[in-house]
């Protein structure tokens, strides 16, 4: 018998009122499933990776999930400091994530192709949660998603440019 306890923010007064600071947790949320999800996915592409740039790509995958791996962190650690719990399960980032899964191996050029499109929808969630951090100055999370976004773009171009001929 599984209990679930309401949640209960932590009482605090940082200049954001808590149902502000609940609009940002509820993106955040989404941020932080969509990069474990995006972690997972290069994880399982770098063990499954084939082919003729096998060992560019396996080295390129490794280097990306352990910095996703640390961005975990960074997102959860600002949910936390925002007075919320993180979510942990795979089935609460099942619920939230945007980043579609992938069914079998794919190809190498199709594992990129996917990457792309989940480094490009983890900047998605972060711009979507943007302008409302914005309109209550929290310029921790700003900052934050400045950071993110900025990573990301960057990866998707990296990634994008092994597609090219």
């Amino acid at each position: 018998m599984s209990s679930s306890k309401k949640i209960v923010p932590t009482q605090m007064d940082i200049g954001i009122s808590e149902k502000d600071r609940a609009k940002i947790v509820d993106g955040l949320n989404r941020m932080l499933a969509d990069t474990y999800t995006l972690y997972l996915k290069t994880h399982n592409f770098h063990w499954n990776v084939t082919g003729p740039m096998f060992q560019t790509l396996h080295l390129l995958f490794m280097d990306l999930y352990n910095e996703q791996w640390m961005a975990v962190d960074l997102i959860a650690e600002r949910i936390r400091t925002l007075g919320f719990p993180a979510p942990g399960s795979y089935q609460e980032f099942a619920a939230m994530t945007s980043i579609k899964d992938s069914k079998g191996v794919p190809s190498a050029k199709d594992m990129l192709r996917q990457l792309v499109e989940g480094q490009e929808t983890v900047v998605r969630t972060a711009r979507e949660l943007f302008p409302v951090a914005d309109k209550v100055s929290d310029q921790p999370t700003l900052d934050l998603l400045t950071q993110r976004m900025q990573i990301h773009e960057k990866n998707a171009w990296m990634l994008r440019s092994l597609l090219e001929e």
